[in-house]
């Protein structure tokens, strides 16, 4: 576990710019997760 931890570590050093891509990703994917919740709002009584 810590071999592919310290991979991730020395490829962010390496590539600064994909640590805020990550963080962009993760951003837009909460953001996504909480209006697809929100999005059923209108509820549906009865068969």
């Amino acid at each position: 576990m810590s071999d592919n931890t310290n991979s991730m570590v020395s490829y962010l050093r390496q590539n600064p710019r994909m640590m805020g891509v990550l963080f962009t990703l993760t951003l837009l994917l909460s953001q996504a997760g909480s209006a697809a919740a929100g999005g059923s709002a209108s509820v549906i009584y009865g068969p």
